[in-house]
């Protein structure tokens, strides 16, 4: 029991720390209660113990730095996926306590309340980062790995790189501009395409980066490949976080389509080498 009124009390902390810190009035209203639910479930406990518990401290700023970094939506989602091996062991001390059905009650009206919670601008325009992100990894790899095979020079590539993503980052965000304020929605068209080539330039720099820093060109592929992976992973798995959709489906999707065509595109460009018998070189 002292290990599950130690997450109570410490939870109480964490939604009042962050409840100190929006600005939105029904997020922060959301964010008291639910601190003062936990403060209840840390009490029913103390009850039973008739022990002080101190918070852990360091889950406490874990949380809260997690939260102001990735937006407060993801930090309590984050914290509620813990809250659900929690409930595990309530389940099991309620067959000895029955009282402690009604925390668990509690733990899933916790749940409903953070649906509502899901009020902040960065995902208001998640499709909008989405649609720079998947555009910046399919075409960007892929334009990569054909330029890998067909210039066969680290530098001329990463300038290649740089001018295409670039280019196309702006051509995505004009297009993000028009295509948000055709649909006269609640988004607004100059932050939606704010947001797109944003992401895009972000993920072409990434991309990119191997290829200013190293000159052997396959490892530089090889390292580029990887780091499309990894924003693959860390924003599927953002995603997967902050809106409750299946994490392993979107990661495969994603990662199916960029490597697809950054197989492509790499045959492509030796093809149009041999063809061509183009040899391009810096002294």
């Amino acid at each position: 029991m002292l290990t599950v009124q130690k997450n109570e009390i410490t939870e109480h902390f964490i939604y009042k720390k962050l409840s100190q810190s929006v600005k939105d009035p029904h997020n922060r209203n959301i964010l008291q209660r639910i601190s003062q639910d936990e403060l209840k479930h840390y009490n029913f406990w103390k009850r039973h113990t008739r022990m002080d518990v101190n918070p852990d401290k360091l889950k406490i700023w874990k949380y809260f730095l997690i939260s102001k970094i990735f937006g407060i939506t993801f930090g309590i989602k984050l914290l509620e996926r813990g809250e659900k091996q929690a409930q595990l062991t309530y389940e099991e001390i309620s067959k000895s306590l029955p009282e402690a059905q009604s925390v668990i009650k509690d733990e899933n009206e916790h749940e409903r309340q953070l649906i509502n919670l899901i009020d902040e601008e960065r995902l208001r325009y998640i499709g909008s980062m989405v649609l720079g992100l998947n555009d910046a990894l399919v075409e960007l790899t892929g334009a990569l790995a054909g330029f890998t095979f067909a210039l066969q020079n680290t530098q001329l590539i990463a300038v290649t790189g740089l001018i295409t993503g670039i280019a196309a980052s702006l051509s995505m965000a004009a297009s993000e501009y028009l295509s948000v304020k055709s649909e006269g929605g609640a988004q607004n068209p100059f932050k939606a395409a704010v947001y797109t080539g944003i992401t895009y330039v972000l993920t072409v720099l990434f991309l990119i980066l191997p290829y200013l820093i190293f000159t052997n060109l396959y490892f530089c592929l090889s390292i580029t490949i990887f780091n499309a992976i990894l924003v693959i992973f860390i924003f599927t798995f953002y995603i997967s976080v902050a809106r409750d959709i299946s994490f392993r489906k979107r990661f495969f999707e994603m990662a199916l389509i960029s490597l697809g065509i950054a197989a492509l595109t790499f045959s492509i460009g030796f093809l149009i080498r041999g063809f061509l018998n183009i040899e391009v070189g810096l002294d």
